[in-house]
C-alpha cells in the first residue's frame, strides 16, 4: 500500500477512530491526543497492511490495540509531531446527543469489553470480533452476550432489579 492509498483509506474510515476515541477518552484534549496516537500507529504499521483483511478491520485492530496498550502503560499521549498536515484533525464534537447515554454506559465497561461493544455496534460478525480480539468465536459470543446484559442493566437499572 502506498502513501496515497493509505491516506485515502484513513480519510474514508476515520469514523472508526472517532468511535474508539469517544469510548476511551473523556475530554477534548485527551480525545485529540488519542486520535493522533492512533493515526501515528497506523502510519507506522502501514507497510504491514497486506490487504488480507479489509482496511476498516485493520484500522479497528490498530486503534483498539493502541488504546489498550496505552491504558496498560498509562503513559501521557503527547507527541511533538502534528498530524494535522495530513488532514486528520479530529472534529470538535465527537458525541451525538442521541448516543450519549449508550456511550456513557460503554465507558463503564472494562477496556476489552469497550472494544467488543464498539465492534458489535459497527456490525462486525462474531468471527471477525474474535479474530481482532485474539479470542475464540465461542468466547467472543459469550462475552458479547454478557456485555449486552451489563449495558442493559446500566441503562435501565429499574428493569433489572
Amino acid at each position: 500500500m502506498d502513501e496515497k492509498e493509505f491516506l485515502a483509506g484513513l480519510r474514508e474510515h476515520q469514523g472508526i477512530i472517532y468511535k474508539v476515541v469517544s469510548m476511551y477518552a473523556a475530554d477534548g484534549e485527551e480525545k485529540k491526543d488519542l486520535y493522533q496516537e492512533i493515526v501515528l500507529q497506523c502510519w507506522k504499521g502501514m507497510k504491514q497492511f497486506r490487504g488480507e483483511a479489509r482496511f476498516s478491520t485493520w484500522l479497528y485492530r490498530i486503534a483498539i490495540n493502541t488504546v489498550l496498550t496505552l491504558r496498560r502503560k498509562k503513559t501521557a499521549l503527547r507527541h511533538a509531531e502534528a498530524l494535522t498536515d495530513a488532514g486528520f484533525e479530529p472534529p470538535a464534537v465527537f458525541d451525538r446527543e442521541d448516543s450519549q447515554q449508550l456511550q456513557a454506559a460503554i465507558r463503564l465497561l472494562s477496556e476489552t469489553d469497550k472494544a467488543m461493544a464498539l465492534l458489535f455496534l459497527d456490525g462486525y460478525s462474531i468471527a471477525e470480533m474474535a479474530d481482532m480480539m485474539g479470542i475464540s468465536a465461542a468466547h467472543a459470543s459469550v462475552r458479547l452476550y454478557r456485555i449486552k446484559q451489563r449495558l442493559a442493566k446500566i441503562i435501565h437499572p429499574e428493569q433489572h432489579e
